[in-house]
């Protein structure tokens, strides 16, 4: 017996129901706890993906190989995907789409930069290259040449997915709670 009546000054019948009433809050609670953990912030998250647009032409997957673990409501991953995950719990799917605003934003027409033909790696002159470097800073710039002209050649320094609407398939493989932010 977990205590006895004269311990506290109850009689059998009250300690009973207690004990009784503690057993019940006990099942209770193992009930709520087998319930999965729901996608919230600072949940670490497992999922697995892949993204079409529209087409079913995959861009990107990982089904298959390693999962996409992120901490939810940190910003790691596009606001949409985010948003659309919220409340998932393991093992759920689903099928999002994700409006540009949503994801890489629209397509800037303040990133186009025109320079000197030049200045361009001469197997790079073609539309559609990818060209990496730096600016003054420092930071690492990628572009995409847009256009080729006489002199000069249009640098597009968008992302490459901006301005397009993104389809996930997506499937939560896990969620455990968070590790506690150091201050």
């Amino acid at each position: 017996m977990l205590f006895s009546s004269s311990q506290k000054g109850l009689s059998w019948p009250v300690a009973f129901m207690m004990m009784f009433s503690m057993v019940g809050l006990v099942s209770a609670e193992t009930e709520k706890g087998d319930q999965p953990m729901a996608v919230s912030d600072g949940a670490q998250v497992a999922i697995e993906y892949t993204l079409t647009l529209g087409d079913e032409k995959v861009l990107d997957t990982n089904v298959g190989s390693d999962p996409l673990v992120y901490t939810h409501g940190q910003h790691q991953i596009i606001p949409g995907l985010e948003k659309a995950l919220e409340g998932m719990t393991k093992g759920e799917q689903k099928t999002v789409t994700v409006a540009p605003e949503e994801a890489y934003g629209p397509v800037n027409p303040d990133a186009y930069y025109e320079i000197e033909k030049e200045k361009i790696p001469e197997g790079s002159l073609k539309v559609g290259a990818i060209i990496e470097g730096t600016d003054g800073t420092g930071r690492q710039l990628r572009a995409r040449v847009a256009e080729i002209k006489d002199d000069t050649v249009i640098l597009d320094f968008n992302h490459p997915l901006a301005g397009k609407t993104l389809h996930f398939d997506v499937k939560i493989l896990d969620v455990q709670p968070g590790t506690p932010q150091q201050p």
